[in-house]
């Protein structure tokens, strides 16, 4: 009988039929010959119950003494073809006797059926039964032996395929070739590809594929310029191995030349490839050229393509065409990809209002999805948002993974909301997801801006073995910001006697924490290290920091020295830092010209204003600090507010200087007032110069008293026991009184006092804090 699968003429069911009514009548029914050749008739035409029917009728008129094992075999793979592996295995169990097409016919049906697993159980059955296997049988059984990775069955077929002498059967090779690349043994694939007497254009397409999926591109591009024909499979490996591989810009390159060498049209995974790469690159010039392609050659728009042409107006920016071609597709063409895509466009706009929209409409809303959204939420600073869907993802949702745990962590550092995270941190150990590294990198940042520096620290002592730069910078950062300088430089220097390679954002925190802590030459060798040791090319981040550096310590020539040889325009956050460090040594001049050079950059930067303001009044010099107020009123730009809050019991108080709107007012206000009255008579002497108001002093005094981040200490004293840690966050730079005043408080309350300003963290404990007023 032909091979299973293999290929006939179209048959016509009515003529065969005609055929078998004839015959009966003719009483020919008792020729065994032409009983097969009808059974094997219907078993090339059985697509439908009725032919099956028709070929089960026969198979059972014929006698049994003239059934033979061709007839059992016709029946046999009329079922297997058919997909009807029950009635397949019925049949092979009832036959008398069986060959090595009866074996061959059930493990080519149950490969077909995506029974691996069986079919290689079946290919060790016949051989334990004394049968030969074919190149059929083989075949298939290497293909199976590709899908399930089980290269150990692989290798035992390999040699049936060379003691039968199969080895320089082309079909057969490529099987051994896409097995054994399937498993990930390139050096085995390699070797059958180099002993092979006559290559394919499959076997070539074979070796391109596996290089490029172990991302071995150099290797892929050298086995595909020296193909001696290629098909459109070896142009759409390529195109897509440059993409999978992050080599969009190649990938681009590579169709280009393949619309104007080759003679072959793209297909719908060539264009797929593409519309990834350009929405990779963000390229939605090409992404539009592509998507004309597609029209102007009236290609099918299967779901692949519709997919990946949103994916790509999304990823993009184009939001607007993405979400037009998604309405105008059937929603059956769509996948969860699509949406996803096109709200990670809402989001990166800034447009959460659609990108919730799109979210509420999907159907079987992955964690990708979930995860996508509430990033959406953290990036744009709807932290509550951001919590509450997470916790709707807990109670209806898919489990998260290591990437929703990092987002919500971070949501956590934002509001500097320590029970959460610490909730979060214990799901992530449940779910063996805290030695993840974007999970622990995550928990280090949310116990550092926290304020739990200990718990930070115990967790990089738990994953620093890794030797991720991201890990050590995320510790040295908290280090810098936590005001313990000393030990962030240690660390750094820890950090490359262990073979880390630092990073530019690693040089930012360590720049930062020379800053903080005063260490000018420390720094200035950093910044030297930069370029002249690990060969990164500065940025404005690295210049920033060391305009800070040197302003703090009042090298205000140096400062200005340094910024004029700066080989790219200082930044706002520059000219900022230069402007903050002129209002603590009070250099007037400078600060005239930092405010002036920071509102050409940005003209609605209330921080200028009040910064030179400062600086002004700090000099007694309030008629300026009054012209420049109403120049600030006069152009309508709007100050600033300043407020704190901190939690208690799960939930956020939020204080505005000399606030009257929080329920418990009374209460903080009497806190407050006794407070204040205790750290004086303790020896605390009031700033006034901290005013920024040509008002007598009793009322500086009592604006002082009420500044906001003043207002939620005495809350936090009043709402927590006896020596609870108090936690509080401000939105701007604390102001010179409240540091001393807080200094005194946590003395004469025997407290803990952890505040996180706009800049960094403050520990005052005894009397005392952590950047040993150097900030």
């Amino acid at each position: 009988m032909p091979p299973p699968w293999s290929s006939t003429p179209a048959a016509n069911p009515g003529a065969g039929r005609a055929i078998h009514a004839r015959a009966v009548k003719a009483g020919l029914l008792a020729s065994a010959y032409l009983c097969n050749n009808l059974l094997s008739y219907y078993g090339e035409t059985a697509g439908g119950a009725g032919g099956l029917r028709d070929a089960r009728r026969l198979f059972d008129e014929i006698p049994l003494a003239r059934r033979n094992v061709f007839t059992w075999n016709s029946l046999l793979s009329m079922f297997a073809k058919s997909g009807r592996l029950a009635d397949a295995r019925g049949v092979f169990a009832e036959m008398p006797e069986r060959d090595a097409v009866s074996w061959t016919v059930m493990v080519v049906g149950l490969n077909r059926a995506g029974r691996f697993g069986e079919a290689i159980k079946t290919l060790l059955d016949m051989t334990a039964d004394g049968f030969t296997p074919t190149q059929f049988t083989l075949t298939n059984v290497l293909s199976s032996c590709a899908v399930t990775q089980t290269g150990a069955v692989g290798r035992k077929v390999h040699s049936f395929v060379v003691k039968l002498g199969l080895g320089s059967c082309v079909p057969v090779a490529n099987s051994v070739l896409n097995m054994y690349g399937k498993c990930g043994d390139a050096e085995t694939a390699s070797t059958v590809f180099e002993r092979m007497p006559v290559r394919s254009v499959s076997s070539w397409n074979a070796m391109v594929s596996l290089n490029t999926h172990l991302g071995r591109m150099d290797l892929a591009e050298s086995l595909f310029e020296s193909m001696p024909d290629r098909s459109i499979v070896s142009w759409n490996a390529m195109i897509a191995g440059y993409n999978q591989n992050g080599l969009d810009a190649k990938a681009l390159k590579l169709f280009s030349r393949m619309l104007h060498e080759s003679s072959m049209a793209p297909d719908e995974f060539t264009i797929t490839s593409v519309l990834s790469a350009c929405a990779n690159l963000g390229n939605v010039r090409i992404g539009k050229q592509v998507h004309a392609y597609i029209l102007r050659t009236e290609m099918a728009y299967n779901s692949q393509v519709t997919n990946a042409l949103i994916s790509t107006y999304a990823k993009s920016g184009s939001v607007e065409n993405a979400r037009r071609i998604m309405d105008q597709s059937m929603e059956t063409d769509l996948n969860v990809i699509s949406f996803t895509a096109l709200l990670e466009g809402y989001v990166k706009i800034g447009d959460m209002e659609s990108a919730r929209e799109m979210f509420g409409v999907m159907n079987n809303r992955d964690v990708v999805a979930w995860t996508a959204m509430i990033v959406g939420y953290e990036q744009n600073g709807h932290n509550d948002e951001a919590i509450d869907l997470f916790r709707s993802m807990i109670t209806c949702g898919p489990e998260p993974n290591s990437y929703t745990l990092a987002a919500v962590l971070s949501v956590c550092a934002s509001l500097a909301c320590l029970d959460y995270g610490k909730q979060i941190h214990c799901r992530a150990i449940r779910s063996l997801l805290e030695q993840s590294s974007s999970v622990s990198n995550a928990i280090i940042t949310m116990y550092a801006r926290s304020g739990s520096f200990p718990w930070a620290r115990r967790m990089f002592d738990q994953v620093c073995w890794r030797k991720e730069t991201i890990t050590w910078t995320s510790m040295i950062v908290a280090l810098a910001q936590h005001g313990q300088g000393e030990e962030a430089v240690g660390l750094f220097e820890e950090m490359l006697r262990a073979g880390v390679e630092p990073d530019r954002i690693t040089y930012v925190g360590v720049l930062s924490a020379c800053s903080h802590a005063g260490f000018v030459n420390e720094g200035k060798r950093y910044y030297d290290q930069i370029k002249n040791e690990h060969q990164i090319a500065p940025e404005m981040s690295h210049y920033a920091c060391m305009v800070d550096l040197l302003a703090r310590a009042g090298l205000f020539s140096e400062a200005q020295e340094f910024i004029r040889r700066m080989p790219v325009e200082p930044d706002a956050i520059a000219w900022g830092s230069l402007l903050s460090a002129c209002r603590v040594h009070k250099n007037a001049e400078l600060a005239e010209l930092a405010a002036e050079k920071l509102l050409s950059i940005d003209p609605n930067n209330s921080g200028a204003y009040s910064a030179i303001a400062n600086v002004y009044s700090a000099c007694g010099r309030w008629s300026d600090a009054a012209r420049i107020w109403k120049a600030r009123k006069e152009k309508a730009v709007r100050k600033e507010t300043g407020f704190s809050w901190t939690h208690i019991r799960s939930k956020i108080h939020v204080f505005g200087a000399d606030d009257v709107v929080h329920p418990q007012r009374d209460a903080v206000y009497a806190m407050a007032a006794r407070m204040w009255e205790e750290i004086k008579g303790a020896g605390f002497v009031p700033d006034l110069q901290s005013v920024l108001h040509d008002v007598d002093d009793e009322l500086k005094e009592e604006l002082l008293s009420r500044h906001s981040e003043k207002l939620a200490i005495a809350f936090g004293l009043i709402s927590t026991p006896e020596k609870t840690t108090l936690r509080v966050m401000k939105n701007l730079r604390v102001c010179n009184d409240c540091h001393a005043a807080i200094k005194a408080i946590s003395k004469v309350t025997d407290r803990e006092i952890i505040v996180r300003d706009a800049t960094r963290f403050h520990h005052f404990r005894d009397g005392l804090c952590s950047c040993k007023d150097y900030w």
